[in-house]
């Protein structure tokens, strides 16, 4: 317990640290037991598994976290679809408005490559940090110490190995940077159709 607070590789199934994570999992079992209609009672249920939430999120269900979402820290209106993965055996902070689609997987764990020390069951760990408003397409795979800048874009099915700056779309594997959001994105939402008002404008429909 104390090297993995220390942020040291340690052995992934001491008692010590086995235990507090399966209870963990076992909250979170009860939550991915709740029905879709009970928002308040899933509201009430994130604040207490959550290291912290912000007002109208949603994680809609099946979620898996290795500590139960013990160690993930969430902003104010996000959405998070169903099948997700929170690999948070260190601390995984999401910025507001963040929209993060199905299948993907935030981990912020990993495992030596040399043989020896992955037989004795040692993993290191590093935190995530995505900023505000970023759209994480579906399947996209956000691996260990990586930030995500504010407003950025991951395009489905990307594998995020390195930092990715703000205001980009990125996309593949490993996940590059492919543009900067800019002007025809204001015009136009997907591909080649285009917007009936303009998004910046005081009435939209």
């Amino acid at each position: 317990m104390e090297r993995r607070a220390a942020g040291l590789p340690y052995v992934y199934n001491d008692p010590a640290i086995i235990d507090e994570q399966y209870g963990d999992q076992d909250h979170l079992a009860r939550y991915n037991r709740t029905m879709p209609s009970e928002h308040e009672a899933r509201r009430q249920m994130l604040h207490a598994l959550m290291a912290e939430v912000g007002e109208d999120c949603t994680i809609d269900t099946p979620v898996h976290a290795n500590w139960g979402l013990h160690n993930v820290h969430f902003g104010k209106h996000i959405y998070r679809n169903a099948m997700v993965s929170f690999v948070d055996d260190a601390d995984i902070y999401i910025g507001d408005d963040c929209m993060i689609g199905p299948g993907t997987v935030s981990t912020t764990a990993g495992h030596p490559v040399h043989p020896r020390l992955r037989r004795l069951r040692y993993v290191y760990t590093l935190p995530i940090h995505v900023g505000k408003n970023v759209w994480i397409g579906s399947g996209v795979q956000v691996m260990p110490g990586v930030t995500i800048g504010d407003n950025s874009v991951i395009g489905a099915g990307a594998v995020v190995t390195r930092d990715i700056p703000a205001n980009v779309v990125a996309v593949g594997s490993p996940c590059r940077v492919l543009r900067e959001i800019g002007e025809r994105d204001r015009l136009f939402f997907y591909k080649n159709e285009r917007l009936d008002f303009d998004p910046n404008s005081d009435e939209l429909p």
